[in-house]
């Protein structure tokens, strides 16, 4: 109900991954010429990138409807319902994860009209685009709903924006590993979105393996576990 009630709380999570597509993947379409680019189009090392930060974003705005709540004092009346606060945690974490069904459809559309090249299989590249952009959400989720609690505030949503934005744009989110030079290599070599990011393009830049998989899934699961923790935590000490 909330996303035709304040449009502006969702629209962002569509429109930003939807124009960074178009300007990243037309004005760097040259990368492909570099020796060794993994990439056969511009179009498929960005895509998988948006697709995934449009996930998280769509996560984030769960964080930013439980700061509305927090804000307007609504959050009280559920903190003093029979509900438990498991099931308080539990239900934005999961409308994290169904809003991100939204940009990953938007995006796979548009990688398929523009003609994005799925090396590994439609549905094996969908598989996984699909597990990294919904683990995402919930990463995101966890994030922004732990810092909303905390804050109680909608005035922390830039920082739930930017610590998205940080773990995304020092990765691999622009070059491959061995472009990288400086702090800005060793930073993205042990930041798990560089293997959350190698799980999402896997079927663009070819056959989908194991190898190449599982990365992915076990950074995920990190970062899931750590910010499940990070916002049960400040559910157990927010008090109405």
């Amino acid at each position: 109900m909330l996303i035709p009630r304040v449009p502006s709380t969702f629209v962002p999570s569509i429109v930003m991954p939807a124009f960074l597509t178009v300007a990243m993947a037309g004005a760097f379409s040259g990368l492909v010429l570099l020796p060794g680019f993994p990439a056969a189009k511009a179009l498929d090392w960005f895509i998988p990138m948006t697709t995934v930060q449009g996930a998280a974003f769509a996560g984030i705005t769960t964080g930013m409807g439980v700061a509305r709540d927090l804000e307007s004092g609504f959050y009280d009346r559920l903190l003093l319902s029979p509900t438990s606060r498991s099931a308080l945690l539990a239900g934005p974490l999961v409308a994290s994860v169904l809003r991100a069904v939204i940009p990953l459809v938007l995006l796979v559309l548009i990688a398929v009209v523009s003609g994005a090249t799925f090396a590994g299989g439609a549905a094996a590249t969908l598989a996984t685009l699909s597990i990294a952009s919904f683990g995402m959400a919930l990463v995101a989720g966890a994030w922004s709903l732990g810092l909303a609690l905390r804050f109680k505030t909608q005035q922390a949503a830039p920082l739930m924006q930017s610590g998205v934005f940080l773990v995304v744009f020092l990765s691999t989110a622009q070059m491959p590993i061995d472009y990288l030079t400086g702090w800005l290599h060793a930073v993205a070599r042990v930041n798990p979105m560089t293997n959350v990011l190698g799980l999402a393009r896997e079927g663009f830049l070819g056959a989908v393996t194991w190898d190449g998989t599982w990365p992915g899934l076990v950074s995920l699961a990190g970062l899931s576990i750590a910010t499940i923790a990070f916002a049960g935590r400040a559910m157990t000490k927010v008090v109405p």
